[in-house]
């Protein structure tokens, strides 16, 4: 028999303990957030050595970060020692939502069969959060994404769940951007509220067809919201 100790031996030979978040995406979550909250405001260019600097990082991670980011189209092509941040306008807005319209639906369709009753009540108590008249849509960042995931999640593959991420990250900007220029109205928070009740209220039903149509309807008047932004040039 082998003892517990070789074992142990051979496993040290092969696993390496490992930290829960790298460098890398830690350097990534941050620079994300930057864009996508306007620290870094569209067309910015930014130099590396600076940024590593600020982030208290050497600059290979800051580099490998920003080549994940200009996968997501958040970053343009980069020179030797700097980064710009992509611009935003209605053609890349509308590209962003025209494939999300292709997908999204389609996991409604499926994902409405499935979720249960559980997953909808928490969904609503989130939906709370978002129609907190106190909250701004930089404040709600996170609940109104993870609403969506879980709306869709039920019915998502793997891969369904990596294409939508990639989408999701493109088009939060454009959502921050056009959402945060409606957060003084006092009617647009119980707007929101209402428009995500109306989410759920239909999946809940579930009837394929309205849970597919919500969707639709749902990514249709928040690519307007962005669309507007966009040309008012807020």
């Amino acid at each position: 028999m082998v003892s517990f100790l070789v074992v142990t031996k051979l496993a040290s030979a092969f696993v390496r303990r490992v930290q829960p978040t790298s460098v890398v995406e830690q350097v990534l979550s941050e620079l994300r957030r930057s864009i996508v909250f306007g620290a870094l405001k569209p067309g910015q260019e930014f130099s590396l050595r600076e940024t590593a600097t600020h982030l208290g990082v050497s600059t290979a991670p800051v580099r490998e970060a920003l080549r994940v980011l200009q996968g997501e189209g958040l970053i343009l092509a980069r020179r030797a020692r700097s980064a710009v941040v992509a611009p935003m306008d209605v053609e890349d807005l509308h590209s962003i939502y025209r494939l999300r319209r292709q997908i999204e639906p389609a996991i409604a369709a499926r994902s409405c069969l499935v979720i249960t009753d559980a997953e909808l009540r928490a969904l609503a108590v989130m939906v709370d959060t978002i129609r907190d008249a106190k909250l701004s849509i930089d404040d709600i960042y996170e609940v109104h994404r993870e609403f969506h995931l879980g709306l869709l999640r039920p019915g998502a593959t793997a891969w369904d769940l990596r294409v939508l991420e990639t989408l999701w990250q493109a088009a939060e900007r454009y959502v921050r951007v056009g959402f945060g220029r409606l957060d003084p109205r006092p009617a647009e928070h119980e707007r929101r509220g209402i428009a995500h009740d109306k989410l759920l209220d239909l999946f809940g039903t579930r009837d394929v067809d309205k849970a597919r149509h919500a969707i639709e309807q749902h990514l249709a008047d928040n690519e307007e919201i962005a669309q507007q932004a966009i040309k008012l040039g807020v």
